[in-house]
């Protein structure tokens, strides 16, 4: 084969990733979102360091500005932390899709994203990859 027929990296097809989050940590978030409602709530998401697929917990950066419409993370003030793998935030509205705001963050930081919406229950949230595709993540 010639380097100009070789597959490119693109062409390749990928093995996706099955994340998983704990019913504990997806319940945080969801009575984090309710607390801030009318406002939007925002955290970053982070694994267990033996279990690289399941988010476990949430880290709130100090400085994170909260309104109506955005949640503005000081990315400056994350810890150096290799187990945090994305990012979480509210939507005040019924609707768990990104926002253009929120696909450029997605595609600068991360790998997994959650967006929990109005009423913020289990049924009320959905999970995107850093292009902002849905993403199925179980509960465990």
């Amino acid at each position: 084969m010639s380097f100009w027929n070789k597959k490119k990296n693109s062409d390749v097809p990928r093995i996706q990733r099955q994340w998983k989050i704990t019913r504990k940590c997806l319940s945080l978030i969801l009575e984090c979102a309710k607390s801030n409602y009318p406002n939007e709530f925002g955290g970053l998401l982070r694994v267990d360091h033996s279990q690289k697929d399941t988010i476990t917990e949430i880290v709130i950066l100090p400085g994170t500005v909260s309104g109506d419409s955005h949640a503005i993370f000081q990315l400056h003030m994350m810890p150096i932390d290799y187990n945090i793998v994305g990012t979480v935030h509210s939507h005040p509205s019924p609707f768990p899709r990104p926002s253009d705001a929120d696909l450029h963050l997605f595609e600068k930081f991360g790998r997994i994203h959650i967006i929990a919406a109005n009423p913020f229950n289990e049924t009320s949230w959905k999970a995107y990859d850093y292009q902002g595709n849905l993403v199925d993540m179980i509960i465990v």
